[in-house]
């Protein structure tokens, strides 16, 4: 677990600019995805050089016809507090996440549910995911849900990415993408509907990945302010470390 940063998360954009300071991530295919299009600061920047980022970020997401701006600090750094200030009087709002990995090994062991079926997507039950997704997708608007269903057809089809499904009495009721790298897996996006809540699915979508990777690290995120990071440590998960993360929309 050492040697685990923010670094080994999958991200969706491609670096269109660096810098001593700074990389920008931009991901065209879903400009309102603001996880894949953001800048990450690789030094803790002080008010005028953040000022200055934010000016460029501005003008280059709204020439992409993009409603937000978002920025990563460096790996277990929080903006000082002058720094602080200008976010908040700027409206931005100020998280941090946090970094978790376990060996499959010490996942604790549950008891089998008979009700619940989980299976790695494919062309059988393609569109069963693609529909669950797209429902939970809507939260954030029509455009996104298009987006990111066109998005998850085209990465079903790159062997790095595994989507898995859960099924409660036949129907389907919880899903988990996952990113695998020469030593992790990554569990992203873990989602279990609203009606089948309580029901143990989102453990058996983990008994799964646990099973089926038994050699990598897994490892995920969590909000630092949530309550699902006291489940991923109640189950064993090891924390690693935390990023802050500041969003500010228009």
């Amino acid at each position: 677990m050492d040697n685990l940063s923010f670094g080994n998360l999958h991200t969706l954009g491609n670096v269109v600019k660096e810098t001593e300071l700074y990389r920008q991530f931009h991901f065209p295919e879903m400009l309102v995805m603001y996880d894949a299009n953001y800048i990450e600061f690789k030094k803790m920047p002080s008010v005028p050089e953040f000022k200055e980022a934010e000016e460029y970020l501005i003008n280059f997401h709204q020439a992409h016809g993009q409603d937000h701006v978002k920025f990563y600090f460096p790996d277990g750094e929080k903006p000082d507090s002058n720094l602080e200030i200008y976010l908040t009087s700027n409206g931005y709002e100020l998280d941090f996440m946090e970094l978790y990995g376990i060996r499959p090994s010490g996942f604790p062991e549950i008891n089998p549910n008979l009700s619940i079926n989980v299976q790695v997507v494919s062309e059988d039950n393609e569109t069963a995911f693609l529909d669950l997704n797209y429902k939970h997708s809507l939260d954030y608007g029509k455009n996104y849900a298009d987006q990111k269903r066109e998005l998850l057809k085209r990465q079903l089809k790159d062997t790095k990415h595994v989507k898995v499904l859960a099924y409660y009495e036949g129907e389907p009721a919880g899903y988990v993408h996952l990113i695998q790298s020469d030593d992790t897996v990554e569990i992203d996006d873990l989602h279990v509907d609203d009606e089948f809540q309580k029901k143990g699915i989102g453990s058996a979508l983990q008994q799964f990945v646990m099973s089926n990777y038994p050699e990598k690290i897994v490892i995920l995120i969590a909000d630092g302010e949530d309550t699902p990071r006291e489940m991923y440590q109640k189950q064993n998960y090891q924390y690693v470390g935390l990023r802050y993360e500041v969003l500010r929309t228009f």
